[in-house]
């Protein structure tokens, strides 16, 4: 039975496991906030079903509580930074704000991210960046257990390795494109293998190699302890695009890349991540910048509406939209979800149960 909670009394919750599994009440606040605001803007997969398996990693030692990032090189306009594995959430704020300040006091910076657990949803970083007037990219790779099949392969080689690009917009809210490279992401299939739901063809390959529809096929293993593999988006498109994220925020980075010679992940999620951060005021452009982005979202938005659609959207509209809806409405959470939640909670000592 789904349970549905307040966005304030789940950030309460989380927090407490997190604070008994080792994290300072700070970090604990930061870390739950992003989850929870990731299930309010409606990427469930991002979220508080993400919890159990930190608590795995803290246990095992791959994810270190309270650590924060460490500068390896800044020249100004570029900074390496080691997440030293922490919390991918708190890391992630660190290193944003680190960029932020750069790219407004020389006009750009290029900044890695390394060693990182789990930064969650990257939209959240580029809405940091747009709120302070920058344009940003981000390239992430994930090493952990394989997710995705190559375009033209039969089984599982690497991550779902997200890219997000955000974009101010003088007045108005701004343009947030987050997805994975992978026709859907990991988590969105184990909320619906928690649920007992079938997903719709071709987002899957079994341990075989074949298409199914069965999400458990890359959540729990399948005969002979094998997985099965999502599939990328845009065939060739979609996974020339999550190659560049390998390459770019795994190898560029320093944080490694998915290969035969990794090391077992266990709980882990280890993500890299490579951000540009352009300030447009210093670029020179700003005024026709701002002038020809409105005039070309508003071009998008006045034509007509395709027969099932209520409006033109673009990118971040559905997450503001689901973020108001849920405010009020409270967060639904799966009976298996919750479950896993809390024996999470109970592994450090702390009981949720309501």
């Amino acid at each position: 039975m789904t349970k549905t909670l307040q966005a304030h009394d789940l950030r309460g919750k989380v927090a407490a496991i997190l604070i008994a599994a080792g994290s300072t009440a700070h970090e604990a606040d930061i870390v739950a906030a992003h989850l929870v605001l990731a299930n309010l803007s409606g990427h469930d997969s991002h979220g508080v079903g993400m919890l159990p398996r930190y608590v795995a990693a803290v246990l095992e030692g791959s994810l270190k509580p309270n650590t924060s990032v460490r500068i390896v090189l800044d020249t100004g306009t570029l900074l390496t930074l080691d997440g030293q594995r922490g919390y991918g959430q708190v890391l992630g704020e660190q290193a944003m704000a680190l960029g932020i300040t750069r790219a407004k006091t020389h006009g750009s910076c290029i900044m890695t991210l390394a060693n990182a657990h789990h930064l969650a949803r990257i939209g959240h970083y580029a809405e940091m960046a747009v709120a302070e007037g920058l344009v940003s990219l981000h390239f992430v790779n994930v090493w952990a257990r394989p997710m995705v099949a190559p375009f033209g392969g039969a089984d599982a080689r690497y991550g779902t390795n997200p890219c997000c690009i955000g974009v101010p917009l003088k007045g108005r809210e701004p343009f947030v494109l987050d997805f994975a490279t992978s026709r859907v992401a990991q988590g969105k299939m184990r909320v619906a293998h928690n649920e007992g739901r079938q997903v719709e063809p071709g987002l899957l390959i079994d341990e075989h190699g074949q298409p199914t529809t069965n999400p458990g096929v890359v959540v729990v293993p399948q005969s002979q302890g094998l997985f099965g593999a999502l599939m990328a988006f845009g065939e060739h498109k979609g996974y020339g695009l999550a190659v560049a994220c390998e390459l770019l925020g795994g190898a560029l980075t320093g944080g490694g890349t998915l290969n035969a010679a990794s090391d077992t992940c266990g709980y882990a999620i280890v993500n890299s991540m490579l951000t540009v951060l352009l300030d447009p005021a210093k670029l020179g452009t700003q005024a026709v910048f701002e002038q020809e982005a409105l005039a070309f979202i508003d071009w998008l938005q006045a034509g007509p509406v395709a027969a099932g659609f209520e409006s033109v959207q673009i990118a971040g509209d559905p997450e503001r939209r689901c973020r108001a809806q849920r405010q009020v409405d409270g967060i639904p959470i799966d009976a298996t979800t919750w479950a896993e939640i809390v024996q999470a909670g109970q592994k450090v000592g702390v009981s949720v149960a309501v």
